[in-house]
């Protein structure tokens, strides 16, 4: 959990100019207050290399307030003199343009503010779900440029945002949106000509729909099948997107999508196969 404690944001840095558009032509910082009751913890940590996100992602990490573990983040890398920015709003501009991260591209504010380290926030219902730390002149990283980032599972970003990206987000029974890394699904990459397919994850196993059989033979452990009573052995996940909802064959089988009237038999993936 993040330590939280009294405001400390500089007042001159608490009404930001934008330092360019972000998405859709909204302004990548706004103005206004930073949290009521920001970030208390150091904005310099040691960041480490490895699988771990919140070991690799520093202050950033500890700066968040998921509803589960950090999805995303890392710590400081090198840049050329041109590529740091001369404010510490440019210096988050400078993140965006050098490692596009997969994250909403407007709507960040100051939450903490030091002589060389500022935090931003972007914070949904109030809960920082993107930080970035920058820092300004450090070794190998001229100007002002990203030193840690973490964002929370894109599931806990708003729809505006989600509706508009690859993946695509499921429900439980009681409405909650899942993690990515619990249940997700998304149209077949173009690059391999994947695109009339779709691929449902849920947890380690991959599902596919391929009526067109654009996809390579074997791949498939099973056929798809458009049309298929649900097995009374099926379990139900629970999870659903708008009116389709999952089951799931008792031995891990098939994904089946639909209603409990008729539904559409995804057969699992072939471990090993994937779009190069």
């Amino acid at each position: 959990m993040r330590a939280r404690g009294a405001r400390v944001v500089g007042a001159g840095l608490l009404v930001v100019a934008a330092a360019g558009c972000g998405g859709g032509g909204h302004p990548l910082v706004v103005s206004g207050q930073a949290p009521t009751t920001p970030y208390a913890g150091p904005l310099l940590v040691a960041a480490h290399r490895g699988d771990d996100v919140a070991a690799r992602a520093g202050a950033a990490a500890r700066a968040l307030e998921c509803d589960g573990p950090p999805y995303s983040g890392g710590g400081p890398d090198r840049w050329s003199a041109g590529d740091g920015g001369s404010t510490p709003a440019k210096g988050l501009a400078a993140w965006f343009a050098m490692d596009q991260p997969d994250v909403p591209r407007d709507g960040y504010r100051v939450e903490r503010a030091e002589a060389d380290r500022v935090l931003f926030s972007y914070d949904v219902g109030g809960r920082t779900k993107v930080a970035v730390v920058v820092a300004k002149d450090q070794p190998g990283r001229p100007g002002w440029g990203p030193e840690t980032t973490a964002s929370c599972d894109p599931s806990e970003f708003p729809a505006s945002y989600t509706d508009r990206q690859p993946y695509e987000i499921w429900a439980d029974a009681a409405g909650r949106r899942q993690p990515l890394s619990r249940v997700n699904s998304s149209v077949g990459p173009a690059h391999c000509g994947w695109q009339a397919a779709r691929f449902l994850e849920v947890g380690a196993t991959l599902y596919a729909r391929d009526p067109s059989h654009v996809l390579p033979p074997g791949m498939l452990s099973r056929s798809y099948a458009a049309r298929v009573a649900l097995p009374p052995d099926a379990r139900d996940t629970g999870f659903h997107r708008g009116d389709q909802h999952l089951w799931l064959a008792a031995d891990d089988s098939f994904a089946y999508i639909g209603t409990a009237g008729a539904v559409e038999a995804w057969p699992s993936v072939t471990p090993g196969h994937a779009c190069a």
